[in-house]
């Protein structure tokens, strides 16, 4: 019965929750428009990022490398970042994906923040326990 239901959604309805989801991560998250603009032209791991000097250009605070790919997790499964694949598979680098650049384009400048209602609803959406 749940296969019936899901194929009777419009997709253009679960592509807008798509990327309202998406937008709403990327207001929440530390990340700053400069590290989305990083990550459209080239890959970066989370260590690699988190010892760059500019690291409070591309980030708010200072995060670890594990902090980092819980981030970047959870923007993988939203569909903003993507691994990026080598000659072995997968790597720890990511990259910005189309989605992610059309939620980008949205904002002309600097991602606008959220408040804190809209953090709320995303942190419960984020670590929901699934039963």
């Amino acid at each position: 019965m749940q296969h019936r239901e899901a194929a009777a959604i419009d997709p253009l309805l679960q592509n807008k929750r798509s990327l309202s989801r998406a937008s709403q991560a990327m207001r929440c998250l530390p990340f700053r428009r400069a590290f989305y603009v990083e990550v459209s032209d080239r890959a970066i791991s989370g260590g690699e990022l988190c010892r760059r000097n500019d690291l409070q250009s591309l980030c708010q605070g200072a995060p670890t490398a594990d902090r980092v790919e819980a981030h970047w997790i959870w923007l993988i499964q939203l569909g903003v970042l993507r691994r990026e694949v080598d000659g072995q598979g997968l790597t720890e680098r990511v990259r910005l994906t189309p989605m992610g650049r059309e939620i980008l384009a949205q904002w002309p400048g600097e991602i606008p923040g959220a408040s804190g209602p809209i953090c709320l609803q995303h942190w419960l959406r984020r670590h929901r326990l699934r039963l």
